[in-house]
């Protein structure tokens, strides 16, 4: 058995601490726009249909005035335009003419984060509890894993009410968390001593010896089972996109403007009403209300958000690399392991005996010492994630994958961090 790489393994504390403090070598400036020739992702390009989206509104005129302009077609772009739609339909409001929403995207639609992340829906269910608990207090520590479990548990509960289930590959395999070394395993049982002290429900966690988890998937590592799922990031988007227009009626009116960037958001009064312009480079919107849902991209617009007291863009790669045997021995649960630092999942399969490709994130913990932090181009790979992506699956479940074969697509994307570990 080739051991995991000790070289990667506990370098979640080292990182935390350079989310904390600024590269001392140069300021930190803001974010560029997303670069124009990304890394092809699974997600997006392994067909030629795989984003129906892609272009969509980059031709049409830009409506000089809306309500509400979002910046950013991703989940959380779109989803701030399908919830108030899906509210306003539900309460049957008057109302003295539609809402208009404008949704602006630089690139290709859902082309950023969520297009090029690696498919997990699994919340955190009490790993790094006792360093919530510490930076906020119990209550605080307690709501943002129900945040994260409302969420799920949202997302899950509108794609079954509307029958997306197959459309998307969405899979309730669970999710299991190896702990590769002691501190790992110590922590683990730290944090969930203290989440159940809190009275956190968790129920549904499994604590897995190394036995069982070596005998049933072939990894010599304890771990625990969480509820999980897994699903095609931007079928999702795409179909809450869809669902949000076919039901504007007569409370709202949806536009989606891809390839094209804000270049700049302007505030002024005008009778004491608030206006914004939004610059693009096909003209500008007045907009009452902006929302940036640009994640990692978001100090090119607000540059007070750069740096570590901000929002740090940081690059992850991911790859899709197929087994060398049959889904039987692999079977379906999603994965994470070395704090956090990797994660893979099985594509789903025709039948047993078929090989799934499977989708691998992580190895920002072999790029010392900046771990991809600010870093705001996902139009090349780094060799040195590359190389710990390849050699990762091979060393943990031997026999499993060839460490010779080469995936058969590789990307990156770019994410946003914070020093407190939660979004603004």
């Amino acid at each position: 058995m080739v051991p995991v790489n000790p070289q990667i393994l506990g370098k979640l504390e080292h990182s935390q601490k350079i989310l904390k403090t600024p590269p001392l070598e140069r300021p930190i400036p803001p974010a560029k726009l997303p670069s124009r020739n990304p890394t092809r992702s699974f997600w997006i390009d392994s067909s030629p249909d795989a984003n129906p989206l892609a272009g969509e509104g980059s031709k049409d005129p830009l409506p000089s005035e809306a309500d509400v302009c979002i910046i950013g077609a991703g989940i959380t772009g779109v989803g701030v335009a399908y919830h108030p739609i899906e509210l306003l339909n539900v309460a049957s409001l008057s109302v003295e003419r539609p809402l208009r929403i404008v949704i602006l995207e630089a690139r290709d639609f859902c082309s950023g984060a969520t297009g090029r992340n690696g498919g997990h829906l699994t919340p955190a269910v009490f790993l790094e509890f006792s360093q919530r608990q510490a930076l906020f207090n119990t209550v605080e520590a307690i709501k943002s894993y129900e945040l994260e479990q409302h969420t799920a548990s949202l997302l899950v509960k509108i794609i079954k009410e509307n029958d997306w289930a197959g459309d998307i590959d969405l899979v309730e395999g669970g999710h299991i968390n190896l702990l590769f070394t002691e501190k790992e395993a110590k922590n683990a049982h730290k944090d969930f001593d203290m989440a159940r002290q809190a009275q956190l429900n968790l129920d549904d966690v499994e604590w897995l010896s190394k036995e069982e988890v070596e005998e049933e998937y072939g990894a010599p590592y304890p771990g625990f089972r969480e509820p999980g799922h897994n699903l095609w990031p931007l079928k999702l988007v795409t179909k809450l996109y869809k669902h949000a227009q076919a039901h504007t009626g007569q409370y709202a009116s949806l536009s989606l403007h891809t390839r094209t960037p804000v270049t700049a958001v302007t505030h002024e009064t005008i009778d004491n009403s608030s206006t914004y312009a939004v610059v693009t480079n096909r003209g500008s919107i007045s907009c009452s209300h902006v929302v940036h849902a640009t994640n990692g991209y978001v100090s090119h617009l607000l540059p007070f958000l750069a740096g570590p007291d901000g929002i740090i863009p940081t690059r992850g790669q991911v790859m899709a690399t197929r087994a060398s045997v049959g889904a039987d021995q692999i079977k379906i649960p999603s994965w994470s392991g070395n704090e956090g630092f990797a994660y893979w999942f099985p594509r789903p399969v025709t039948h047993d005996s078929e090989k799934p490709l499977i989708i691998v994130g992580g190895g920002r913990e072999a790029v010392a010492p900046g771990y991809e932090l600010y870093v705001d181009d996902d139009s090349e790979t780094h060799p040195l994630a590359g190389k710990a992506l390849r050699e990762f699956l091979p060393s943990v479940f031997e026999g499993k994958y060839d460490p010779d074969s080469k995936p058969e697509m590789e990307w990156t994307g770019i994410t946003g961090y914070t020093k407190m570990g939660d979004p603004f």
